[in-house]
């Protein structure tokens, strides 16, 4: 039996990796940064690591608190770089693993161990103690892993002694997050402080305004300012330090130098005034400065929370346990214990631990976390299942074919951590504003001094002045405003379903004006099913029933079309004898007493059948690009079934998208022309073409991004491999599973065609949102620093305005977590 013009989908694609993907001797960690107040704290880290040596190049993300490092593992290594970030003023998270090693018989032994273990990429320190037969290591937060180091002590020779993995990783989670929330509940605590200190000395303030004669004596004011000014603020003179130190500026030496103006002015005043310095101090202004800034980064870490949800939901869905079957025994073991090759039992309810194939068992599971799909998917024998999918009712046998770090979610959550430490190119020139910001601010406080004095001649309205200045201006809502738009806008689109691999594939996506679509696979099905049948004899079921019992005896894939169409209308199919296959033409067995033939036209006349009643009807499917396949029943012709790869449900909707969002759409087929016009004329692209080859793909794509289009390509064949690395931004479809995963610039989890507009819709929205931000965080300090210097703004009005600054532009980015694709039917 021929296939015409049927094509049998190929094996997955594995794009080439785009340009500027890290190559070479080159080693990448990532890893938490503390101590950074703001993007100037940011800007001035990432010029430190640029310049030690043996660093190609060095992100510091300030929303996310994270550093990116791509370093020559030969010039320099981890304990070094964290070295040069504390050298730097700032602190390195890294966690604590403890574990017994056996097998070591002396000192050597131990020295040799500890040296193999400091060899890891991530640790910073590790000590192996002989007697106790016991080893511990610090390492970088998110860069060691303990799996990591148990290899490096198999590698050395001995046995590393460990509980399980999953155990040992489940308590750093549960430590990393208790921290977390302790640190909340501390500056929580320290801010209720500040504002219980403060409020006495701002409800004078106020009276004072509204004409009550209510005033605190000197000395009591000294007393609540204070504790607030060098207790509470001491974090904002350590920071300065730093940052001046290192020759640079930042948010808190503002802070520091506008509120201890303040103070150091109204301690002035209540040494030579006495009690008549009541009703003239400005400890309010400091303290107030101080509770507000506090309340502004506790509102902001609150809010910087959120928009890394997406992360920590994909993070929670890895299940602790699992059920394996071991010796005809159901043994519950920790996940990481779980090999390639166990079979594993999900119970009703349960979430699935690892990825794998149904051996045994039929339900239905919730993928929607995983993959976006919102409707539940049914799994039987030989399907795959992803783990963190959650099983319906049924129970299930799988058979685990990936676990820990090569499971589909552990490359998700990989994959959307990759995007969101990104950094975009509109951030680099943020950045460069960043290192030039704060020592603007304080010429511009030192300008608004002077001119007021020469002015006013008043001290007290210049330094209030000047004062105001140094607090209004803030470089944390210019830092903030690109990576927390990227970071949620990323986490919205993966639990759409829409992976984006870093942050060029999202800056070139939204810029997209052209998408060029392979055919099979893509916007169809990619796998020949029947489309039409037209009887001449008997009835249709009775047609397609000899027909399928038939096909029981070959694999050929327009076979299992026929198999899969009986299965489909319930048909009982019966036994096959003396079944026979005729390469190119068709195949032919005995069914019921019945010598059974099917195939196409050459096939009918070898075997003396006369198939002019159905010439007319073959003709019409045969220029709509269809297979037709002729069906005999002792030398009767009993009918014809057309046979093509069906286009998916969802493909036109998906083009009508592209088209409403202004894009224009083309589809190129290795197909017949017939078929990729009749395709075309189904889902609505505006320009198809058939019978292309795989570097005739890669040849359209080139020239179209020569003539200025920013080109989309979206496929799933090994044959789509040149156009995909052509293409501004290559897309996999439905390839979650695989390699494409790691190298596509954009991998959708599920094939659906409508998903492709939906990437653009979420990549247009999150630059639009970096733009939102990037004008409110500038206009605001345009419009901020001149009132302020003008007198117009008190510091206690200043502050709570830059307090809000940063908050107002993390909320904004926050707004993305409601976007949804727009999946029209």
């Amino acid at each position: 039996m021929t296939t015409m013009d049927i094509a049998v989908p190929e094996d997955i694609a594995v794009p080439e990796a785009q340009s500027g993907d890290a190559a070479g001797p080159f080693e990448h960690i990532d890893f938490p940064v503390t101590g950074m107040t703001c993007n100037a704290c940011a800007a001035r880290l990432e010029k430190a690591l640029s310049r030690q040596e043996g660093i190609k190049e060095a992100h510091v993300n300030f929303a996310l608190e994270r550093a990116d490092i791509d370093f020559d593992p030969s010039s320099t290594d981890a304990p070094s770089i964290a070295q040069a970030v504390q050298n730097a003023g700032f602190g390195v998270a890294d966690r604590s693993f403890s574990f017994g090693v056996e097998g070591m018989t002396c000192a050597a032994c131990s020295g040799r161990l500890e040296k193999a273990l400091k060899a890891v990429p991530g640790v910073t320190e590790a000590s192996v103690n002989l007697v106790l037969e016991r080893a511990d290591v610090n390492g970088l937060v998110g860069v060691v892993t303990l799996d990591d180091l148990v290899q490096a002590v198999d590698r050395a020779g001995y046995t590393a002694r460990i509980a399980s993995e999953s155990e040992e990783q489940a308590r750093s989670d549960e430590q990393f997050q208790a921290k977390e929330k302790a640190r909340l509940r501390r500056e929580l605590w320290i801010l209720l402080t500040s504002a219980a200190l403060t409020a006495p000395l701002v409800i004078q303030m106020v009276a004072m305004n509204l004409g009550f004669d209510f005033h605190l004596q000197p000395a009591m004011e000294v007393l609540l300012a204070t504790p607030v000014q060098f207790v509470i603020g001491l974090r904002f003179y350590k920071s300065a330090y730093k940052a001046l130190a290192a020759r640079s500026g930042n948010m808190d030496v503002l802070v520091a130098m506008g509120t201890s103006a303040a103070y150091f002015y109204s301690i002035y005043l209540t040494v030579i005034l006495g009690e008549a310095a009541q009703g003239q101090l400005y400890f309010e202004a400091s303290a107030v400065i101080i509770t507000l800034v506090l309340f502004g980064k506790y509102l902001e870490a609150r809010a910087k929370r959120g928009t890394t949800a997406a992360i920590r939901s994909l993070m929670d869905l890895r299940p602790e346990t699992a059920r394996v079957l071991k010796n005809g025994k159901e043994v519950e073991l920790p996940v990481s214990d779980v090999l390639k090759g166990d079979l594993v039992i999900i119970r009703p309810g349960e979430r699935v631990p690892v990825d794998g194939t149904v051996k045994e068992g039929q339900s239905e599971l919730d993928e929607s976390l995983i993959t976006g799909e919102s409707l539940p998917v049914v799994k039987e024998p030989g399907t795959k299942v992803t783990g963190g999918s959650i099983n319906g009712t049924g129970l299930l046998k799988v058979e685990a074919t990936a676990v820990g770090k090569d499971s589909t979610l552990s490359k998700i959550i990989r994959l959307v951590e990759n995007a969101q430490t990104g950094k975009a190119p509109v951030q680099r020139l943020v950045d460069r504003i960043s290192e030039v910001f704060v020592p603007v601010v304080i010429g511009i406080a030192v300008l608004t001094f002077i001119v007021w004095m020469v002015v006013s001649g008043d001290f007290e309205i210049s330094l209030i002045a000047a004062v105001s200045v140094l607090v209004i201006a803030c470089p944390c809502a210019l830092g903030l405003a690109t990576p927390t738009a990227i970071v949620t806008g990323t986490g919205s689109a993966a639990r759409a379903g829409i992976l984006i691999k870093d942050i060029a594939a999202l800056e070139r996506a939204h810029r997209l004006d052209t998408i060029i679509f392979d055919k099979t696979g893509t916007l169809t099905e990619g796998h020949p099913a029947i489309v039409e049948t037209h009887v001449l004899k008997g009835q249709s079921s009775d047609m397609l029933r000899l027909a399928a019992s038939v096909q029981q005896g070959s694999e050929h894939p327009l076979a299992k079309a026929f198999v899969d169409r009986a299965a489909d209308d319930s048909l009982d199919l019966s036994p096959i004898t003396e079944f026979r296959s005729f390469t190119g033409l068709g195949v032919a067995g005995v069914v019921d007493g019945m010598d059974v033939a099917l195939g196409n036209r050459a096939f009918m006349a070898e075997r003396h059948i006369d198939t002019a009643p159905g010439e007319t009807i073959a003709a019409k499917w045969e220029g709509e690009g269809k297979t037709a396949i002729w069906i005999v029943a002792n030398s009767e012709l009993k009918g014809l079934a057309a046979l093509a790869d069906p286009v998916r449900p969802e493909a036109a909707a998906g083009i009508q998208e592209l088209k409403r969002l202004g894009i224009k759409t083309l589809m190129l087929t290795g197909d017949a022309e017939a078929v990729a016009q009749s395709v075309a004329r189904e889902v609505g692209v505006d320009v198809a073409k058939g019978q292309v080859r795989p570097e005739d793909k890669a040849r359209e794509v080139t020239e179209l991004v020569a003539q200025g289009h920013a080109v989309g390509m979206i496929g799933d064949g090994i044959n789509d491999a040149p156009a995909l690395a052509a293409a501004d931004v290559s897309i996999a479809m439905g390839t979650g599973t695989d390699i494409a995963m790691e190298t596509a610039g954009i991998t959708l989890m599920r094939s659906d065609p409508r998903l492709v507009a939906a990437a653009i819709s979420v990549s247009r929205a999150t630059w639009n949102k970096i733009w939102q931000n990037l004008f409110w965080a500038f206009i605001y300090n345009v419009i901020g620093i001149p009132l302020a210097a003008l007198g117009m703004l008190t510091p206690a009005i200043a502050a709570a305005a830059m307090a809000m600054s940063s908050v107002s532009v993390v909320s904004n980015s926050l707004l993305l977590r409601r976007w949804k694709p727009k999946l029209i039917d």
